[in-house]
């Protein structure tokens, strides 16, 4: 059996990869690796298939002689958050994070609030290798009560993370994605001042991701433009991620926001050994520019347990990705995307300064083109020697690295898909170098797969 967990739990689509039976075994396997006996706490975004896949994972914990507590439909940090603060034994979060409504994933998190290690993973795929000779699973019922003083802790902390400290006199606009968001971030800035207005903002599973969200701006942009506000913020399905707008519809993304908040944290002299982790998908422009004030950037593979294990390893206090998924020290390093959007307001507030002119300082990106090759099959899941072959392949290209150009390929750890990011100074270059790889690099894959 192919190992289920890719660079962030287990995901696929519902009903093919991510099935009720999967859920429950997951379910019996934490609860009986797990070394304590207090709760372990579920939680899940608002796809339609998670209240099929939070019974599943609820009856598996319960098979398995384990209590666990409801929290229903929540932020993912708010989950590694919770676990340490009321001292849980560990988590589940059920979320494919920015994926479409048809997928769904499992995220695991330990007693410390963090995703468990690669040995855990492999313990649990162990048992449930061994589960899969006996396919059946008792069908006694499970009480679901949803717990929300958990969630209105969870919100409170993050107001006090403020110090104080409001957004009075701020107009922002919030687009929460038909997610996890929609539970309390407009309840968050409403109460520290701020003056919001949130679009997408039902819970939808149906809707959730859809031509919204961090992944889309198009909707906060048009927002922007129609209600004029200082800055606007867009979250991701379970809302780890963010991905801001300043008044003008400029983006600022997970680059800009490790920069910014870097270098305010370098003129603190609290950022140590002024580093900052991210990872290989990270702006070239970002790097220079950081390094030219004494920074020193350290990337890591793509997926926050990378920054994470790094962030640990080098003592770092802030790290992230470009798609917007910050991990700060103020939360334990649990990346949280409305953390990250009120900490930038608050920086705005406190410098007095719009979000515009904040975002003028930062560096100037290099032109990037990420492009995708399609395949009929998932990567993890081919024989060895296919693999190695493909691998192979992909090291032949990925060679071409310089001061101004940089090529970073890889297989997504979530879809069937080869990622392809091409960055040089000069934007002809990243435009013709990034369509003779995709073209010759399809071919030779297509080749080795037929």
């Amino acid at each position: 059996m192919q190992s289920i967990f890719g660079t962030d739990g287990i995901r696929g689509k519902f009903n093919k990869e991510i099935t009720f039976s999967l859920a429950y075994k997951v379910g019996y396997a934490l609860g009986l690796t797990l070394e304590n006996n207090n709760p372990i706490l579920i939680g899940r975004d608002t796809r339609i298939s998670g209240d099929i896949l939070l019974e599943a994972v609820a009856t598996g914990i319960n098979a398995s002689g384990k209590k666990f507590i409801n929290i229903g439909i929540c932020p993912t940090p708010a989950i590694p958050f919770l676990i340490k603060q009321e001292k849980m034994s560990g988590g589940i979060m059920i979320s494919a994070s920015h994926n479409p409504p048809e997928y769904n994933g499992i995220k695991i998190f330990d007693n410390n609030g963090q995703k468990i290690t690669k040995n855990h993973e492999n313990t649990i795929q162990k048992l449930i290798e061994e589960s899969n000779q006996n396919r059946s699973f008792p069908s006694n019922e499970v009480s679901l009560k949803t717990n929300k003083e958990l969630m209105d802790t969870y919100t409170q902390s993050l107001i006090k993370t403020m110090g104080g400290e409001d957004l009075n006199g701020m107009k922002i606009i919030l687009d929460t994605c038909y997610g996890s968001a929609t539970t309390c971030a407009r309840k968050i800035f409403n109460n520290l001042g701020a003056d919001v207005k949130v679009i997408n903002n039902s819970k939808n599973g149906l809707k959730i991701n859809m031509n919204c969200g961090s992944t889309n701006l198009e909707p906060l942009k048009k927002a922007l433009k129609e209600n004029p506000a200082d800055m606007g913020f867009s979250f991701d399905g379970d809302a780890d991620r963010v991905i801001g707008l300043d008044s003008m519809g400029n983006e600022l993304n997970g680059d800009h926001i490790l920069f910014l908040w870097g270098r305010e944290l370098k003129e603190q002299k609290i950022l140590t050994n002024n580093l900052l982790i991210s990872t290989q998908m990270a702006n070239l422009g970002f790097e220079k520019a950081w390094n030219e004030i004494g920074g020193i950037l350290y990337r890591t593979d793509v997926g926050d347990k990378f920054v994470y294990e790094a962030i640990k390893e080098k003592n770092a206090v802030l790290g992230g990705e470009q798609s917007g998924h910050i991990l700060s020290k103020i939360n334990n390093f649990a990346g949280d995307g409305i953390l990250t959007a009120i900490q930038i307001s608050k920086f705005c507030k406190r410098k007095n300064i719009t979000l515009k002119e904040w975002l003028k300082s930062s560096f100037e990106p290099f032109p990037q083109k990420l492009t995708n090759i399609n395949l009929d099959c998932n990567i993890h899941k081919i024989n060895q020697k296919t693999k190695d072959l493909i691998y192979q392949t992909i090291e032949n290209y990925q060679a071409i690295y310089s001061d101004n150009c940089r090529v970073y390929i890889r297989p997504s750890g979530t879809e069937p898909l080869i990622r392809i990011l091409v960055e040089a100074k000069v934007h002809n270059k990243v435009i013709s170098l990034s369509n003779k790889i995709t073209n010759e690099l399809s071919l030779e894959i297509n080749k080795i797969l037929e």
